[in-house]
């Protein structure tokens, strides 16, 4: 009787398919938790990324005149489109992000799993920078749409300043000319670049977009685990010094975007040029522009607007890494919770149907 007891009591098969399901709930929480994530942190700072973009492709849009320093372009945004400049383009903006968060936390995961359980020999910092790459590579096909739009929305300001540009400097804004018509919305914009210049448009510094995302996206999930190692050993040598996740998250996230923005700037600026130039033809393509900014501006010209890049990366990646650590905690400690109830549920419902089977 005890053996037979004993026999009834193991449900082994039951706990391998709430592991399979467990497993695969976790990938998805991972996209949705990490589009949340990103499109929060693009929301906050959009205005700093403005201001970027702004500094970056000024050579384009003021080629004769002198460049203009983080005040002197902080007030030209003010003066001439007041707040509603630095949030041209957040649609757009917000939309890219949600894509590449989604798919840069979503993919890591899985990706980090993956590589440790068929490359066991990569040390540790080489299946973070790897997982990283693939994430934001997944998330480029639309993230770099989204960026070509912005960026050009970014640099219009609102209409009234636009037009006056426009007539101040005679600008050409026709099709095939130097610059582009006035962009109303992220929709218009879009099917405008699409009808005026085809997929091409759209995808414009796409490579130059991988060349700056893939370093960067590599690096900055290398420096925060890197991070939290170091971490981890502090909270074992001094305990009582310890903080929870989020916060945690937030300090870390902070210093791991902020140096990998600053060491990926120069391919940041090519990638901007390249970008906004719409139909002309100042930089023939990657190394083109390498060669020009080298000629022309010097060392200064691949680290122009530095300053508002690591200013952008140093709160929005640490409001993206806070919001995933919350969300990853938040959500361990309900399905525990959950998990405990079901399996408890699903381990008496066997039993008794035993016995109702013995009883018959």
């Amino acid at each position: 009787m005890a053996s037979k007891d004993s026999n009834r009591e193991q449900p082994p098969p039951l706990s391998i398919e709430i592991k399979a399901t467990q497993d695969q709930f976790f990938v998805w929480r991972e996209f949705v938790w990490g589009g949340i994530a990103g499109a929060f942190g693009e929301g906050m700072m959009h205005p700093v990324d403005t201001l970027k973009t702004r500094l970056q492709s000024q050579i384009i849009m003021n080629a004769s005149q002198r460049q203009k320093s983080i005040p002197q372009m902080l007030r030209t945004v003010w003066v001439g489109d007041g707040l509603k400049g630095f949030y041209r383009g957040i649609a757009p903006g917000v939309t890219g992000s949600l894509a590449t968060g989604a798919t840069y936390f979503g993919v890591i995961e899985s990706t980090k799993k993956w590589i440790e359980e068929t490359h066991p020999n990569l040390g540790g910092h080489w299946v973070h920078f790897i997982a990283g790459a693939i994430g934001d590579t997944l998330g480029s096909f639309v993230y770099v749409p989204c960026e070509v739009i912005k960026q050009r929305m970014q640099i219009q300001g609102t209409s009234s300043s636009w037009s006056s540009f426009i007539s101040r400097d005679s600008v050409p804004v026709k099709p095939r000319g130097d610059m582009y018509g006035y962009y109303t919305g992220m929709v218009q914009a879009g099917s405008s670049i699409l009808k005026e210049q085809g997929p091409k448009g759209l995808y414009a510094g796409y490579w130059s977009t991988l060349a700056r995302d893939v370093p960067f996206a590599g690096l900055m999930v290398m420096f925060y685990e890197a991070l939290k190692d170091l971490t981890d050993q502090g909270k074992k040598k001094f305990p009582q010094f310890g903080v929870n996740s989020s916060i945690e998250g937030l300090v870390l996230g902070g210093l791991a975007g902020g140096l990998s923005a600053y060491l990926t700037t120069p391919l940041d600026v090519i990638k901007t040029r390249l970008q906004v130039q719409g139909t002309t033809i100042k930089y023939k393509g990657w190394l083109d522009a390498v060669g020009q900014i080298w000629r022309k501006e010097g060392p200064e010209g691949f680290f122009r607007g530095s300053v508002p890049r690591v200013m952008w990366y140093i709160p929005a990646s640490a409001l993206t890494f806070m919001a995933v650590e919350f969300l990853r905690v938040s959500f361990r400690e309900k399905s525990k919770n959950n998990n405990i109830v079901v399996s408890n549920l699903s381990i008496e419902s066997k039993r008794s149907s035993v016995h109702e089977v013995r009883e018959n």
